[in-house]
């Protein structure tokens, strides 16, 4: 992917420093979500293989962020933490995951590209780009940054529970994964609001607590015959910032 005509745009309209900002981690019935926003350094080429995190394995993604860190003028990142997004929605929590990423910038950017739609609580003046991973050079380093961070903290998370395969899975709902909440509950990392839980406490101290197991054993086959993962939530649709 190269610098596109958008980003190339708002350099003559804004100033030179462009902030590609992306989050990860919107659809996982458990973890943060996680943002990210990255400043590269407008007088050099882009990288070659930078691309949409999603396009991208796992090994891929590593190398790249290497490269990104190594090159990048300023790298934000911020998360929502499961409580706040059971709290405020997943819409919400997004936004707070954003900005959190914005003001660990090193550098305040001329202007911001996010990808999706304008975010009118977002706080600071930016143009947002329906696929901007997809289509802006700056937003798909930043959706490298924020996935393999977000993957990292689900691996770790793996470790103390290992009844859920997040190592393979990072929290979204695969077969593996409602069959492990079938099997043992679910955890103090898991989106409550995300789940079909019917009157349970909001007291997130309390250890894992079954449900519905039935509900989710038949979700769980129904998903290993079509041999898919429930579509990610919340995806933009739309032209805004092309």
């Amino acid at each position: 992917m190269r610098w596109t005509t958008i980003e190339r745009d708002l350099r003559t309209q804004h100033g030179p420093l462009i902030a590609g900002m992306d989050e990860v981690g919107r659809g996982p019935l458990a973890g943060p979500v996680v943002a990210c926003a990255v400043v590269m350094p407008p007088e050099r080429r882009a990288m070659p293989g930078i691309n949409d995190s999603k396009q991208l394995s796992a090994k891929k993604r590593e190398q790249l962020a290497v490269k990104i860190r190594a090159n990048a003028i300023g790298i934000g990142v911020g998360a929502a933490s499961v409580r706040e997004i059971d709290r405020y929605n997943i819409l919400q929590a997004s936004i707070l995951a954003m900005r959190r990423a914005l003001r660990r910038l090193p550098v305040t950017p001329n202007h911001v590209v996010v990808d999706g739609r304008a975010i009118r609580t977002l706080e600071v003046s930016h143009t947002a780009v329906v696929r901007g991973d997809a289509r802006c050079y700056s937003v798909a380093c930043a959706s490298i940054i924020a996935k393999i961070t977000r993957d990292r903290v689900m691996h770790a998370l793996a470790l103390r529970y290992p009844g859920y395969v997040w190592e393979d899975n990072v929290g979204y709902a695969t077969a593996a994964h409602l069959r492990g909440i079938a099997d043992h509950g679910i955890t103090p990392h898991h989106r409550r609001s995300f789940l079909p839980v019917s009157q349970i406490s909001l007291d997130f101290s309390l250890p894992a607590e079954p449900i519905d197991p039935a509900a989710l054993a038949a979700l769980a086959a129904l998903m290993e015959q079509v041999g898919t993962d429930l579509p990610e939530l919340g995806g933009n649709t739309g032209q805004i910032g092309a």
